[in-house]
């Protein structure tokens, strides 16, 4: 999720489709699957796995309309000028600002997930104190802007695949009896095993997988770079194809070990599944590779939200301070760093606040803001590429994935608080819109 400008730093000139694949692998696995996993199998056991693969449809249909779009007409804003060209000004508005906050809930989602992953070494330290510390250090690499640490962007991506392989090759190990004994769950043979809260646990999980998959959208940015804009659906269907595989193995390999309610919300399934075994180097390595990972993330999507206000405000859509660049020795202007710092200091407020179910809540608010742009991805698509049957078959079935996706948060004590700031927050940029549309259209009547 989340993690797009560093992901995307280091290329420079011309993509291969190949190329963009791996920068899409590499920018959507983050701590929304090293972690958020554990929640959507909590709620739903066995059948994540169908949570997942639905995901992965939805996730290829919403890529595929934006790729299409993007090789028709290779817009700088993407989505943004997609939005804006199909529906007007307020649509734009909408689609960037739902990014913005998305991005910002984002980054206090990786912030708690880090802060998690800390203390498994120190667990009598309060979140919020970890919390504090990564802020500090994010903050800090924005501040300098090392392109050594973009250099780096690619060397952290390369880790995460790397930890959730070594996962698979130890968890097939464990399966087969390579290890020392430990827990094995195996095969779920019965309706009631594979879907032990029903379809209602499976639905109130689908939003935490397709928050695993989040990050598509810096692929749709990126397809300006391609060296054949028609190869851009190409390149997501491997993209996809290759994170498919990841994610669905990985997973099978961790519910085949333990039993479903043996996972818990604030440890990594992957940690979960392997802690029985006498393999005291693994939780360490990989909880040392999640960190790094991360963190990455973290200030990567620093980065981003950062990036997107003063984009923003370039456009007219955010007041004019937060793009006036008045030290130049700084990489962004002091107006939008203090704004993105002050989204962190909030997400630190609310870990000391709300120890207990933060990331959930949090997660969940990220999670939908950022299928809420998937929807405006697909109503542009509508509007500006001729459709086939098959594309308009492909489009209903994504929006009512998308549809499934928010009213699950409903069943959830723990995931409606998110839907419900998910909420506040399009309610708000819907009033500022009202606000600004008298003022839009003198300016169009100027022009």
């Amino acid at each position: 999720m989340k993690k797009k400008i560093g992901c995307g730093s280091q290329v420079e000139g011309k993509l291969k489709w190949w190329q963009l694949s791996l920068i899409g692998v590499g920018c959507i696995i983050g701590t929304g699957y090293f972690l958020g996993s554990s929640i959507a199998i909590k709620a739903t056991g066995p059948s994540v796995l169908i949570a997942f693969l639905l995901a992965a449809v939805c996730t290829f249909i919403v890529f595929d309309a934006l790729a299409k779009m993007s090789a028709q007409d290779p817009q700088k804003g993407s989505f943004r000028s997609y939005a804006k060209k199909a529906y007007g000004r307020w649509a734009g508005f909408s689609s960037g600002w739902v990014y913005w906050s998305s991005e910002m809930l984002i980054m206090g989602s990786q912030l708690t997930a880090l802060s998690l992953f800390t203390r498994f070494w120190f667990d009598g330290i309060p979140l919020w104190v970890f919390a504090s510390i990564y802020a500090v250090l994010g903050i800090a690499v924005v501040l300098i802007g090392t392109k050594g640490f973009e250099r780096m962007e690619n060397v952290f991506a390369v880790t995460k695949v790397a930890a959730i392989l070594m996962f698979i090759v130890l968890a097939s190990l464990a399966l087969f009896g390579c290890l020392d004994e430990g827990a094995k769950q195996g095969m779920p043979r019965t309706m009631s095993e594979v879907f032990p809260h029903g379809f209602l646990g499976l639905w109130g999980a689908l939003l935490y997988a397709f928050y695993a998959f989040g990050g598509i959208e810096v692929m749709g940015i990126m397809t300006v770079r391609l060296e054949n804009k028609e190869d851009a659906p190409k390149a997501g269907r491997s993209m996809l194809i290759l994170l498919g595989v990841i994610y669905i193995v990985s997973l099978s390999l961790a519910i085949l070990i333990v039993p479903f309610h043996d996972f818990h919300g604030n440890q990594s399934p992957f940690i979960t599944a392997l802690e029985t075994y006498h393999l005291p180097f693994f939780p360490h390595v990989f909880n040392g590779a999640m960190i790094i990972a991360g963190f990455s993330t973290m200030s990567a999507s620093f980065f981003s939200v950062t990036t997107m206000i003063v984009t923003l405000s370039e456009d007219g859509d955010a007041p004019a301070l937060f793009s006036k660049q008045k030290k130049k020795k700084l990489q962004f202007p002091l107006p939008a760093l203090l704004l993105t710092t002050a989204g962190l200091i909030v997400s630190i407020v609310l870990s000391l606040l709300l120890p207990g179910k933060i990331y959930e809540y949090i997660t969940t608010a990220a999670g939908l803001m950022l299928i809420y742009n998937w929807f405006f991805i697909l109503i542009s698509f509508h509007r500006l590429i001729k459709q086939t049957v098959w594309d308009k078959v492909k489009q209903a079935v994504g929006l009512l994935l998308i549809l499934l996706a928010v009213s699950g948060t409903l069943l959830e004590s723990a995931s409606r608080p998110g839907l419900f700031a998910s909420l506040g927050f399009l309610i708000v940029i819907s009033l500022v819109i009202l606000k600004l549309r008298h003022k839009w259209k003198e300016e169009e009547a100027a022009s």
